[in-house]
């Protein structure tokens, strides 16, 4: 074999390794890809490891910071949304509703998307016009982590005063209202870290408005569930000073702190629709 022909045969060889070695490479970094988790996944993945049916053992300190640590990091694209801005205000973050004219936009529904539900824990979004709003709700043995994605909201938030401080109320629509101390009342705006409300204290009765198009992203834990005893009330909170205070434990001058909240049914004028999770899929 002349060594010209030896020559020429080495270097066709060498390319087909080089191509073959590029081939391989591109594939391995094909396959890292795949298995690289998401966002979404990683928090999923968080949650079912730590949290339970029935919300008990509590999980530790460290494990909770974890898991607002993971909300804080994700952004409105890890969950497939796109921000809205106040001159695109439809309320269906990723939806598209194009169609809609300028009147008609002001009218839209909050959309709802649930991203997973189990025993343990619910993982969804909230997607919110301007001025929209969720009224006053409870979350009855409930731990509840909100993340703000984009966007203002602002949040007014009680905790129910202990031992119960209740008073019978001869007003049309409800018997009785109770007593509760405000923890929470300002805007939020994206971003922000992630807010935790727990069964007995962080504003485990809350209630937003959108002060310009926003959307949250929630867990839930253990999730609503009228069976097991965690159905969600609606409430109308009254000034302090609209009822006869009794042995009520208030100061002078904490009147703005506090409120009477009495139940009410659930409103006709929520307006909400389902929406369709677009993100990256959970793998159960």
């Amino acid at each position: 074999m002349s060594s010209k022909l030896r020559q020429s045969l080495s270097d066709k060889l060498r390319v087909v390794i080089e191509n073959k070695d590029m081939v391989f490479s591109s594939f391995r970094r094909y396959l890292s890809m795949k298995g690289e988790s998401s966002k979404v996944q990683t928090l999923y993945d968080h949650c079912k490891t730590i949290l339970s049916p029935t919300g008990a053992p509590p999980p530790s300190f460290q494990a909770l910071q974890k898991l607002s640590s993971i909300l804080d990091s994700i952004q409105p694209a890890d969950v497939g949304l796109k921000e809205e801005t106040a001159d695109d205000d439809r309320g269906h973050g990723f939806f598209g509703a194009n169609l809609l004219n300028r009147v008609d936009r002001w009218a839209q529904p909050i959309t709802y998307v649930d991203i997973h539900e189990c025993d343990s824990f619910t993982m969804c979004i909230f997607c919110f016009p301007t001025s929209s709003v969720i009224p006053l709700h409870d979350h009855p043995g409930m731990t509840v982590f909100s993340k703000l994605l984009y966007g203002s909201l602002h949040v007014k938030a009680y905790d129910w005063v202990e031992p119960p401080c209740i008073v019978e109320s001869k007003g049309p629509g409800f018997s009785q209202v109770r007593l509760a101390k405000l923890a929470v009342d300002k805007v939020l705006n994206a971003p922000c870290e992630t807010s935790v409300l727990y069964p007995k204290h962080g504003g485990n009765l809350h209630c937003f408005t959108a002060v310009t198009p926003c959307a949250m992203l929630d867990v839930l834990t253990p999730p609503y569930s009228e069976d097991e005893g965690r159905k969600c009330t609606f409430y109308h909170d009254y000034p302090y000073s609209a009822f006869s205070a009794g042995s009520a434990p208030i100061c002078d001058g904490e009147e703005e702190e506090y409120a009477w909240l009495a139940e009410l049914e659930s409103p006709s004028d929520l307006y909400m629709r389902q929406g369709v999770y677009a993100g990256p899929a959970i793998q159960i």
